[in-house]
């Protein structure tokens, strides 16, 4: 089962997707690097705010159900989050 959020990710590195589309047209188009570096910057946050959230939602949904349901040890548990803490 996968976390709930997981559709609403996909859907915002489909934006993120479309956009970087859009900032490679715009460098075709000699746009300005003001213009360009706005860009990109609103990709790196829909980037970062979807990698949250993913991480968040393992956490919540993974992590923590499997070691309430005696799935994984607490060492193995510990782990998985180290894993994770460095993408933060």
């Amino acid at each position: 089962m996968s976390p709930p959020n997981h559709k609403k990710i996909a859907l915002r590195l489909k934006q993120a997707h479309g956009h970087l589309a859009t900032i490679l047209e715009m460098i075709e188009a000699n746009r300005s690097c003001a213009d360009l570096a706005q860009q990109i910057q609103a990709v790196e946050n829909t980037l970062r705010n979807a990698k949250r959230t993913l991480i968040q939602d393992h956490v919540e949904h993974c992590i923590v159900e499997a070691l309430a349901d005696g799935g994984d040890s607490r060492d193995e548990t510990m782990r998985e989050f180290a894993r994770l803490v460095r993408y933060l």
